[in-house]
């Protein structure tokens, strides 16, 4: 269905005003009140919900919505932005909203206020053309995905359930865009584990080994078993899973010590073959095969990041239609990436994630261009309108 969508400039200032908004994780320095003022003028339902828990930051975070019934499309991001880093080696006030070289600056602005600004516009033009949906339109807003995400969208999303909401389908618009806006939609993630192998010796003069042991040999002898053979050989929508040690540490800074231990630290993302407690178990067996008598431990931090697929279906084409009319190209569907608030938005309903590129996200000079930005809101309008259509 080819809709025709009006593209406008009103993402670009909403984009500015989030941007100028130095929401730095867990600060929200206004940042969700910009957003709320403009869904509370267009006739949401907005909630502001506050989240604490013992050592971990207190979060705000906004939900928001219009239209009673079903068909229920939820939006959602994260106006929390990662720290800037040093404010002198930017070209503009990362916190500025500036314009300049056709592209609109500033921290956040690929990751992701950009985005939001996008899906904010399109859903603000939809009504202010068709007035309410029939249907419900939904935002769910954390200021806590860059951080801990302890206190933002998993305790949101059940604050919502309880509530008695229901959501249909969801777009998280997170930079999911590779090298054109909308080459690729991400229809699942891969999942993330992290471990620690310490391996337990006895410390001890080099010139005297037989007094001593050493547990470095045996370390690299489990991590090798770890890494090899390979864990699987990639699933029709994911890569293979890859394990990467991250850090080998023996705290010991003399030549002539042998250490008494030494750890590695670890992470897996992993595809749908597994689950945290199956890849857990089968790493644990493959150190047992190896370990012989070495003293040893391997331990798995908790995991609140699984595998997840969002099978293709009436609604993945439907937003990939709407990229293909707005673009010209059809989108890849990818499971490619690190982690985001889709993990836990996929338990209430199936999820996508669409954004723009995200070439510069987390970078000093982050920076979206004024064009892509207006496409992706030209874009969701399109999803809006065939959606409810």
């Amino acid at each position: 269905m080819d809709v025709e969508i009006e593209k406008h400039a009103d993402a670009l200032a909403v984009c500015q005003s989030l941007l100028r908004c130095p929401s730095v994780t867990p600060a929200d320095a206004g940042a969700l009140d910009t957003l709320q003022r403009l869904l509370d003028g267009a006739g949401f339902a907005t909630h502001r919900v506050h989240f604490a828990e013992p050592g971990t930051p207190d979060i705000d975070n906004l939900y928001a919505r219009i239209g009673t019934g079903a068909p229920y499309l939820l939006f959602a991001g994260h106006t929390d932005v990662v720290p800037p880093g040093a404010v002198s080696a930017w070209r503009h006030d990362p916190f500025g909203g500036e314009v300049a070289d056709g592209m609109v600056w500033g921290r956040g602005a690929a990751d992701m206020k950009g985005g939001i600004a996008a899906f904010a516009a399109a859903a603000l033009d939809y009504i202010a053309k068709n007035g309410a949906p029939k249907g419900s339109i939904g935002f769910l807003i954390t200021g806590d995905e860059e951080g801990p995400a302890i206190n933002g969208t998993t305790k949101l999303l059940d604050w919502a359930h309880d509530k008695g909401e229901r959501f249909d389908h969801c777009i998280v618009g997170e930079p999911t865009s590779r090298a054109s806006l909308g080459d690729m939609i991400k229809i699942g993630r891969r999942g993330s584990l992290n471990g620690r192998l310490t391996v337990h010796g006895r410390q001890g003069h080099v010139a005297y080994p037989h007094k001593a042991d050493n547990p470095i040999p045996a370390l690299l002898t489990i991590l090798q078993a770890l890494l090899a053979p390979a864990l699987d050989a990639g699933t029709a929508h994911f890569d293979p899973t890859n394990l990467e040690v991250t850090s080998i540490d023996v705290g010991n800074a003399a030549t002539n010590i042998i250490p008494a231990g030494a750890v590695a630290a670890f992470n897996i993302r992993f595809n749908d073959t597994w689950s945290a407690e199956t890849l857990a178990a089968e790493l644990s067996r493959r150190a047992a095969a190896v370990a012989g008598e070495v003293r040893y431990t391997l331990a798995f931090l908790p995991c609140n990041a699984p595998s997840f697929l969002t099978p293709t279906s009436p609604f993945t084409d439907l937003a990939a239609d709407a990229i293909a009319a707005e673009t010209g190209h059809r989108p890849e569907l990818s499971t490619s990436g690190g982690t985001s608030d889709a993990r836990f938005i996929r338990k209430f309903c199936p999820v996508i994630e669409l954004g723009l590129v995200g070439d510069t996200m987390h970078m000093v000079d982050e920076r979206v261009p004024v064009a892509d930005l207006e496409q992706l809101t030209a874009v969701y309008g399109r999803i809006l309108a065939a959606y409810f259509g």
